[in-house]
């Protein structure tokens, strides 16, 4: 079991809720953008989950719903998404009906992660999504992978886009030097104002707990939980600017073209079998 503050669920959630509405009112997530019809998700989570078109789909920690709402419009019959910030959940919701989606197409209910079985409308989805900054939060990563299989309906899959934990130990400056304990297991506890989509945003709870999982655990905590990986793919690109010197091309954060690639992302395919 990792090692973690007594207080780190609290503290999280304050934390991610007082910086919800901030969220909505940025540039980083556009709302208005995305009402008129943005697409937030990335071209290899398109390619990779493949054809949504009457599917359900559940996706655990999903903020303000933007991903989950992307879904639908590409065509899932219903899509579920589950986050433990209210405010986070009330946008979702204002988004739907924003879009037009009615419940019984888009319904945002608002849980911790290991109480998604209990929270959700459905035992079980055909895709199971999540990432984009979504493990960090969890202290235990085998009771996440169990949770996830459980909501995966038979033959049916999880797939997780989520950064890559080797640049959690390096420098932040440029991305060249180890600086921090790759496999360790203990918490990290930050206390930094702001937020990523708003770096000089006035905030009072700045303090937060996170902990690093490495890839072998997560893949590992998949296998053991029952689903069989079909794909474990790297990315050389991210979704915001982690290193200092990251240039954008594409429409992603990059190094510099003269440096040497290094794996930012993950993404990975893991199904549930017909037949236990």
């Amino acid at each position: 079991m990792n090692l973690h503050p007594a207080d780190w669920h609290e503290a999280n959630r304050s934390h991610w809720d007082e910086r919800v509405p901030l969220h909505a009112q940025s540039a980083f997530y556009d709302l208005d953008g995305f009402r008129a019809g943005a697409d937030p998700l990335r071209d290899f989570e398109l390619a990779e989950v493949g054809d949504v078109t009457g599917r359900t789909l559940l996706h655990l920690q999903c903020h303000m719903g933007l991903d989950t709402l992307a879904w639908a419009r590409h065509g899932a019959a219903r899509v579920v998404g589950v986050d433990f910030s209210e405010p986070a959940v009330k946008v979702a919701r204002e988004l739907a009906a924003d879009l037009g989606y009615e419940e019984d197409r888009a319904r945002f209910v608002a849980s911790d992660v290991y109480d998604a079985p209990l929270a959700v409308p459905e035992p079980s989805y055909d895709i199971v999504y999540t990432g984009g900054g979504a493990l960090c939060w969890l202290p235990d990563i085998e009771r996440w992978a169990r949770t996830a299989a459980s909501l995966v309906a038979p033959g049916g899959f999880l797939y997780l886009a989520e950064f890559h934990p080797l640049t959690d130990v390096l420098d932040d400056e440029t991305g060249s030097r180890v600086v921090e304990d790759y496999f360790t297991r203990d918490a990290q506890v930050y206390d930094a104002p702001g937020t990523y989509a708003g770096r000089d945003a006035d905030t009072v709870h700045n303090r937060s707990v996170e902990w690093r999982h490495p890839l072998g655990s997560v893949v590992t905590a998949l296998a053991d939980a029952g689903l069989r990986l079909e794909f474990l793919h790297e990315h050389d690109v991210s979704l915001f600017p982690r290193f200092e010197n990251f240039e954008v091309r594409d429409g992603y954060h990059r190094f510099p073209e003269d440096r040497p690639r290094i794996p930012l992302m993950y993404s990975l395919r893991a199904r549930k079998p017909d037949r236990p």
